[in-house]
């Protein structure tokens, strides 16, 4: 039987080591943003986190082989080739069949957990959709942090999402959400949302001395730790909501629903905003890296102890 799931040679040294690692996955590179800024940016994330003494493990399907860690050619493939959105359900198939695919938060995090990976950097966390208590539409990063031990860096969920209702499931799945340097859930492109966490903390340090104790613990889910932009980078609110409202009543105007519904929203929003809400996402992903990285070396540092 072939191996599952191949890790690079770096990427598996640096675990075998002890040295730091943090995963990023591919979809905020082949669906989240245009070409060509989606292969500058997913080189700057890497970079980002070499230059502060951390192997990135950027995550992907390739001819059916899940890859943790890619080399600069795999890189370029998730920038440019048409490559289908995989989500954890989605992994078996794509190996059966050979074919390629961009990791959502929830695959990414269950093939980081699956090769040791502890510490992940996205942009923003999938949730609850507006108007599941109909669609029943709900992200599989929720359930899957339900079962994977891996710590997620987010600037909080997408705005076009039900923000109250993706944190009452967090909860409900024993999922903790720590704020990190605030109180208040951040809503992505924006630092605060209407509503307040339950706990926050002030360090890296603190983060990983969590992760240890639920370890110790025995529990098996994942952390949700809530970055905010900061409040100079943030998207205009006034701009960021009148926006907002146009594209959720484009969207009805369409009748568009289902897993189309956030593409449309945030292909709208793009437009509408004319790249402004762009180059807020790039922000808050290089903010979160960042996090991830001073994260992921606490927890190394931690491991040696």
């Amino acid at each position: 039987m072939t191996t599952p799931f191949i890790v690079s040679t770096e990427v598996s040294a640096a675990l075998a080591a002890g040295s730091p690692v943090v995963a990023l996955e591919s979809t905020i590179i082949s669906h989240g943003l245009p070409r060509p800024r989606n292969h500058e940016a997913a080189k700057e994330f890497e970079r980002i986190l070499r230059d502060a003494g951390v192997t990135p493990a950027t995550i992907a399907v390739l001819d059916g082989v899940p890859r943790i860690g890619l080399d600069a050619d795999g890189v370029r493939r998730i920038a440019e080739e048409d490559l289908a959105k995989a989500s954890v359900r989605d992994l078996p198939v794509l190996a059966a069949t050979g074919a390629s695919g961009a990791t959502t938060v929830a695959a990414t995090a269950h093939l980081a957990s699956l090769a040791g990976v502890r510490v992940f950097a996205t942009g923003g966390l999938g949730g609850v959709h507006r108007g599941a208590s109909h669609t029943f539409d709900e992200s599989a990063d929720l359930s899957t942090l339900a079962v994977t031990p891996v710590t997620v860096v987010s600037a909080g969920v997408k705005s076009v999402l039900d923000i109250a209702a993706t944190l009452e499931r967090l909860e409900t799945l024993s999922v903790p959400v720590v704020g990190f340097r605030t109180t208040v859930f951040p809503s992505f492109w924006l630092t605060e949302s209407a509503h307040e966490l339950d706990w926050s903390v002030d360090s890296a340090a603190q983060v990983a001395a969590i992760m240890r104790s639920q370890d110790a613990l025995g529990h098996g889910q994942g952390i949700v730790v809530a970055n905010p932009i900061p409040r100079e980078q943030q998207w205009d609110p006034t701009e960021h909501d009148r926006v907002l409202s146009e594209a959720l009543a484009a969207a009805d105007a369409a009748g568009i629903h289902g897993k189309a519904v956030t593409p449309f929203l945030l292909g709208f929003i793009v437009t509408a905003s004319e790249g402004r809400s762009l180059e807020v996402n790039l922000d808050l992903a290089r903010n979160n890296v960042r996090l991830a990285a001073e994260i992921a070396i606490e927890w190394a540092l931690g491991a040696r102890a």
